[in-house]
């Protein structure tokens, strides 16, 4: 028989066995009475969480862990818009700065010998742009985030732009996210799914790179301009 096929049936039998075992927990009501408890306990300690959350980001973000935008709509969803977007905004420049120093001083080498072609774009555009260059991949994510944290700890950027400007550019989509996530918090029956409040969430997520894209090419457009 067919590896493929073995490894698909023994999925299916494991899934069907989670599902006979547990099928009556996964359910929305149960989801939103397990959410319920735990913001009843976020709230009696809400420092407490929202330090190991917050610590959990940095490490997240400065070991370039995939999974931050997961763990950016569980903000949202555990801790509300607000109070979500300061510790995910200075949570996540926090670990990318982290991870910029690192490759400054510690990986260096590994970091040019494994990146070198892409290091070529990124030294072009910070000595063409400076921290404009900065703010433009952290608005419109060419690269990856963590490569981003990266390869610029290769540039002359220094660390107090490199730590402004990254805090900035990440804010916009950092708070669409969020949006998201306080939207998806609120669904109380499966028609919620597709009221206009989250179709519009997740509309804005999927739209939000190509309006950016848009305007950073009109702004970049007018400095051209300006410099001719």
């Amino acid at each position: 028989m067919n590896k493929k096929l073995i490894l698909l049936l023994i999925l299916f039998a494991s899934f069907a066995a989670v599902y006979v075992n547990f099928g009556h927990l996964l359910t929305l009501e149960q989801v939103k009475a397990f959410h319920q408890n735990v913001q009843n306990d976020i709230q009696a300690n809400l420092f407490v969480y929202s330090a190991v959350y917050f610590i959990s980001y940095v490490v997240i973000t400065a070991l370039s862990i995939p999974g931050a935008a997961v763990v950016t709509l569980l903000g949202a969803a555990l801790f509300g818009f607000w109070w979500s977007l300061l510790l995910v905004s200075f949570a996540s420049t926090i670990g990318a700065t982290i991870a910029f120093l690192s490759s400054r001083y510690l990986l260096r080498e590994w970091v040019d010998s494994k990146f070198k072609d892409k290091l070529v774009a990124i030294n072009e555009g910070v000595e063409k742009d400076g921290a404009f260059y900065l703010l433009t991949l952290r608005l419109i994510p060419v690269f990856p985030f963590f490569l981003i944290n990266l390869l610029m700890g290769l540039t002359k950027i220094s660390v107090g732009r490199f730590y402004l400007f990254s805090q900035l550019g990440m804010l916009p989509g950092t708070m669409v996210y969020l949006n998201a996530g306080t939207q998806l918090s609120e669904i109380t029956s499966l028609s919620g799914l597709i009221s206009p409040q989250i179709l519009g969430s997740l509309a804005l997520l999927g739209l939000f790179p190509i309006i950016i894209k848009f305007i950073m090419g009109q702004i970049q457009k007018r400095r051209s301009q300006v410099k001719e």
